[in-house]
């Protein structure tokens, strides 16, 4: 080598070595965009977005990922007995086809990560039971008449495919009721959990939790009761906050520990026009030792009830754990996303289940008079056929990218684009942004300094990953 071409050498490879260090600096957002006139439903867009020195007069949604939430466990559905019952219906092929799409990462797969389990029937099942029923007069106070037979006719086996797809999907349990012959009207529907079966009733769930063990599932954690101040559904059993608070303290939480059950313990599991349910609880602080979190639905109240129970116990966790979505044409896309997949995070939830994964075209299964007629599933079964619905689309928003162990970062609030963003545990940045404006919106993602124009048209919902 000459002279010449080595100090030509010595001057270039610096500034190659600089070039190198910015492209890979450079960040390119890719997004998954669903419409409302449906033309596009969680579909990635070919267009990329570079976040570079751009300036603009449009609005700025500003990552901080110097403040950091809570941590993401999952976002999935409910798996009732009647979505399994017409899973198992299906052929073999068909049904691994489904669950791959809804419960595998990899390629157009949605990567669902939670599920929600009845403990016996709920309301989407065919018919009602429990795992010890008698006939009427009789009772089994040590629960030697105890099996899973119903569940093993469908929801188990469904559950086993599932985790043959996705070994770590976390599994919430929640009862409608306890069986007949613990209750005071001696009925699946309505009535409540006499005093006298408290402890009774605590063996019961230590009794399922470890013959689930025993097949190879784990219960992650369990609701004490499914909407315990609706008495309407079929089954269904009432439980006031102090005899929540009660059970607890004198029965579940101390079988538990001598258990040494490790499954988690969730409060309420109801509304949130009702977050005193849970404080009161939480209050006692014998009875809140035993208690990983509450749980919330949004038929009623404000999502920010959430951010109440968190504010005056911050150490407990919350979750969402149920929401129903029906398909009319005045609901688009981005009514649940906003409400739900944003605003139950936003307010420290570390999870979203929507109810329910499937139901066939006439909505069925359900139990007769008290059951959900109008219940649509995520995925509608016919046959061999399934049909993706707008609540499958609200939960892939979020599923296929803020995988568990994802945390919550700060961003900007907006009344036009809300938004939350998450850091996964590999490092991206996923941002889910709705657009309430009744326009299209252009606005800008900052992020590390830099910035990257984007827009949403009116109604759509954007899931943004960098």
């Amino acid at each position: 080598m000459s002279i010449k071409t080595s100090i030509r050498a010595a001057i270039l490879l610096p500034a190659l070595s600089i070039f190198s260090y910015i492209s890979a600096e450079a960040q390119t957002a890719s997004l998954w965009l669903s419409t409302t006139n449906r033309d596009n439903t969680f579909t990635q867009q070919k267009r990329t977005y570079t976040f570079g020195n751009t300036t603009n007069p449009d609005q700025t949604i500003s990552i901080d990922t110097s403040k950091t939430y809570q941590t993401i466990d999952g976002f999935g559905f409910a798996l009732t007995g009647g979505s399994a019952q017409l899973m198992m219906a299906m052929s073999r092929s068909a049904r691994t086809s489904l669950i791959r799409d809804v419960f595998a990462s990899d390629g157009d797969n949605i990567g669902v990560s939670y599920i929600r389990l009845s403990i016996g029937a709920s309301d989407l099942n065919q018919s009602v039971f429990t795992y010890d029923d008698l006939p009427d007069g009789q009772t089994d106070p040590t629960l030697k008449k105890f099996n899973l037979n119903q569940d093993l006719k469908d929801v188990i086996p469904v559950i086993k495919e599932i985790l043959a797809v996705n070994k770590n999907v976390k599994i919430m349990a929640s009862p409608w009721t306890a069986p007949s012959w613990m209750k005071t009207n001696n009925d699946i529907k309505g009535g409540k959990l006499k005093s006298e079966f408290y402890k009774v009733y605590a063996n019961y769930f230590v009794k399922y939790l470890k013959a689930m063990q025993a097949l190879g599932i784990n219960i992650e954690a369990i609701t004490i009761q499914n909407e315990p101040l609706n008495d309407r559904n079929t089954p269904s059993m009432q439980m006031f906050a102090e005899e929540q608070l009660d059970f607890i303290k004198t029965a579940m939480g101390p079988a538990f520990k001598s258990a040494g059950i490790k499954t988690k313990i969730i409060l309420f599991d109801h509304n949130c026009d009702k977050p005193e349910y849970a404080m009161s609880i939480l209050a006692d602080p014998e009875t809140a030792k035993y208690v990983d979190g509450s749980g919330f639905h949004l038929y009623a109240g404000n999502i920010d009830a959430m951010s109440k129970v968190h504010d005056a116990y911050p150490t407990k966790n919350l979750y969402f754990t149920e929401q129903m979505i029906i398909e009319r044409h005045a609901v688009t896309i981005g009514v649940p996303v906003e409400r739900v997949i944003i605003g139950a995070t936003n307010n420290w939830s570390r999870n979203v289940i929507l109810w329910n994964l499937a139901a066939d075209v006439n909505f069925d299964p359900h139990t007769d008079s008290g059951g959900c007629p109008i219940c649509q599933g995520a995925i509608t079964i016919d046959g061999d056929k399934f049909i993706k619905n707008i609540a499958y689309y609200t939960v892939a928003h979020a599923s296929k990218f803020v995988t568990p162990g994802s945390v919550r970062v700060g961003s900007t609030a907006s009344t036009v684009l809300p938004n939350v963003v998450f850091k996964t545990p590999e490092g991206k940045m996923v941002m889910v942004v709705v657009n309430v404006s009744g326009r299209l919106q252009k606005f800008n993602i900052a992020s590390n300094g830099k910035k990257a124009e984007v827009a949403l048209m009116s109604g759509s919902v954007g899931t943004y990953v960098w």
